[in-house]
């Protein structure tokens, strides 16, 4: 195995370097999959400082996650990084995916609670012999494995959070488990970003945040995705975009020169890299990239 495979991403972040990271989701069919595998590889070159494989809704696809951030650790140079969830797992199937994922050379783990099955939204739905929160998913994380844990945070604050000082309190309680970095739900303004990092430097917090980025192709597919975490796109985007509402083109061209404005304004503020959630295309992430002046 790769000793940099073994490395721990919070180990990475703390040697100051600027961090560049992916996001990709388990495909759901064999073109998902190749498309999966065709932006893993365009994106390999870029060096990122890691990648992660996100968990179905509800815990669904446990197995092809770590059979996919495994396949990364064999086959390619990158360091891959498992989401792992609350939703429909006992204690004992937490410990039992850990073991998998380090059999796998998979020493990296993203602790959250989940989606409901149900979807955003949804009511949660506890699991007899499991856990509720991230918080208590992390404890079972540290005691169980010797693994680097990192954890969400939220630039508007959880949905459920009655306050924006709430909100940091848990993200603080995650680093007290053992969270040594955190990746951003995505960001929509700049200012959110460094609001959150203000409200959580002032309640303790230490450990690296990460901005999450999602390029904006399509103004219906990221409203709605941006519904799904009940937050609404900001007016001053959707001006930008609504006159391209006809040409997807154009609109999508207007799309990334906002991600890149996004981004830009990001590392400027001291943000210590950036998250790219791809959707498993690596085209505009690469454009990104362009415009940005990161090169391969």
């Amino acid at each position: 195995m790769d000793q940099d495979h073994q490395r721990g991403i919070g180990e990475r972040l703390r040697e100051g370097e600027r961090s560049f990271s992916f996001e990709f989701f388990p495909p759901k069919d064999e073109a998902g999959e190749e498309q999966l595998w065709t932006a893993i590889r365009e994106l390999e070159p870029y060096q990122p400082t890691f990648v992660s494989v996100t968990y179905g809704a509800g815990g669904t696809t446990r197995d092809t996650t770590v059979e996919i951030t495994g396949r990364i650790a064999r086959e390619t140079s990158l360091l891959p990084m498992a989401h792992l969830t609350c939703v429909g797992h006992t204690i004992a199937e937490v410990r039992s995916v850990l073991t998998s994922l380090q059999d796998s050379g998979v020493n990296n783990v993203l602790a959250l609670r989940g989606d409901p099955p149900g979807g955003p939204g949804a009511p949660w739905t506890a699991t007899e012999g499991g856990v509720d929160y991230a918080t208590d998913l992390i404890g079972i994380i540290k005691k169980s494995a010797d693994v680097c844990v990192g954890v969400a945070a939220f630039p508007e604050g959880h949905v459920d959070a009655a306050t924006l000082e709430d909100d940091v309190a848990v993200l603080k309680r995650k680093q007290e488990q053992g969270a040594e970095f955190a990746v951003t739900e995505m960001v929509l303004r700049a200012s959110d970003y460094f609001g959150l990092v203000e409200r959580a430097r002032a309640a303790g917090v230490d450990i690296p945040i990460l901005p999450g980025v999602m390029p904006i192709l399509s103004l219906k597919s990221m409203t709605r995705m941006v519904e799904l975490s009940q937050r609404q796109m900001p007016a001053e985007v959707v001006a930008r975009l609504k006159p391209f509402e006809d040409d997807p083109k154009a609109l999508r061209a207007e799309g990334i020169t906002i991600a890149t404005e996004l981004c830009n304004d990001l590392l400027a503020g001291g943000a210590p890299g950036l998250h790219f959630y791809t959707l498993n295309r690596s085209k505009a992430t690469r454009e990104i990239f362009g415009a940005l002046r990161i090169s391969a």
